[in-house]
């Protein structure tokens, strides 16, 4: 597919998915979530894909919703409106349950609804002069498509106190209330996002997978669910061929088979 407002790439076993509209700070619209799904669609349908990396072209990571966008919103009927949230609340939950690890390289900027996609990520490292804000009430809505992923990152007592305020924050207090994983000087961003990806590249995919998913839904269950649950997942996995590959390695003290040597 060729892409107007977003770029990817391909390094070996990592893939680069980049916000590509900087004149604009990297706000979104509806052409850019439909550019967005198909980019990962077209990552998670690679299976040489290990790592995918999402950040922002230029100065920011991504602005929110583009205005001009939202001036054409603003004239749409209810139904028209629930299309396009849909949309969006779909691209978030393709993120957030994608198969591999996502990566925020948050270099700059993410505001509003750019702040979903940091939250949606597995791992988000940003640079120290990066800002952020959950803005939405300032024009009169609310962060609703993000919530249930912010809410789960944050907890709820952060979530209702930044989403009322709209607080503009700082990376550090950014990282306080749980939004980032880590916080680096802005020359080092792609030296520590590199060092995520080779930590990443030498665990076993399906277990990496298998993670996701373990932590994705075991908080929501009763014992009664997760113990054959759990029980289940990790015989599975040790029965499995990448787990009978990763046991004998440790046992022989050899490097296990999906590890390779970087292209990149």
């Amino acid at each position: 597919m060729a892409y107007t407002t977003v770029q990817t790439r391909h390094e070996g076993e990592i893939g680069w998915i980049t916000f590509n509209r900087p004149e604009i700070h990297n706000a979104f619209n509806s052409t850019v979530i439909t550019e967005l799904s198909a980019a990962f669609s077209e990552m998670e349908n690679d299976s040489h894909i290990r790592v995918v990396i999402l950040t922002g072209a230029g100065k920011s990571f991504c602005a929110g919703a583009d205005l001009n966008w939202m001036r054409s919103v603003v004239t749409q009927s209810f139904d028209e409106n629930l299309a396009e949230s849909l949309a969006l609340a779909d691209l978030f939950w393709q993120i957030y349950t994608f198969k591999r690890p996502v990566i925020a390289r948050v270099n700059g900027a993410a505001i509003g609804g750019g702040t979903g996609f940091v939250a949606v990520c597995d791992i988000a490292i940003a640079a120290k002069s990066a800002v952020f804000s959950f803005s939405e009430v300032k024009i009169g809505v609310v962060p609703a498509c993000i919530g249930p992923y912010v809410v789960k990152k944050m907890g709820e007592g952060k979530a209702r106190e930044l989403f009322i305020t709209g607080e503009r924050m700082d990376a550090s207090r950014a990282q306080t209330v749980g939004l980032l994983n880590k916080v680096v000087e802005d020359g080092i961003l792609d030296a520590e996002v590199d060092k995520l990806i080779h930590s990443l590249l030498t665990s076993g995919p399906e277990a990496v997978a298998m993670a996701k998913r373990l932590v994705a839904g075991v908080g929501d269950m009763t014992p009664e669910e997760f113990r054959p649950w759990t029980a289940e997942m990790i015989a599975k996995l040790r029965v499995s061929a990448e787990g009978q590959e990763g046991m004998d390695a440790i046992l022989n003290k050899r490097t296990p088979g999906w590890v390779k040597k970087r292209s990149v």
